[in-house]
């Protein structure tokens, strides 16, 4: 069977994450890489579930509290430091 090559621009500390675990698993890129091609051909699709990211009630309170310190920073304390905060935070314990 014929072969071609593909092209990918990745990240690369992904990449040597990447080729990291697939030596441990005795694969090389290509290797991996036409698993899970062939894996997406036999699922007819993406062969692990993609979705998007849902936050959790903590997270969302979070992220809301986090933009109102945005909105309004005059409100919220300030710290010069992380030494400072943590000599905070420590003496409250």
């Amino acid at each position: 069977m014929a072969t071609t090559n593909i092209n990918v621009r990745v990240d690369a500390e992904l990449k040597q994450s990447a080729e990291e675990l697939f030596d441990d698993l005795g694969l090389n890129m290509s290797s991996a890489i036409t698993m899970f091609l062939k894996s997406a051909v036999n699922h007819d699709g993406i062969p692990f579930e993609v979705k998007r990211f849902t936050p959790n009630a903590d997270t969302k309170a979070a992220l809301a509290e986090y933009d109102e310190m945005k909105k309004n920073p005059g409100e919220y304390k300030r710290y010069g430091s992380f030494d400072e905060l943590m000599n905070e935070v420590t003496a409250d314990a």
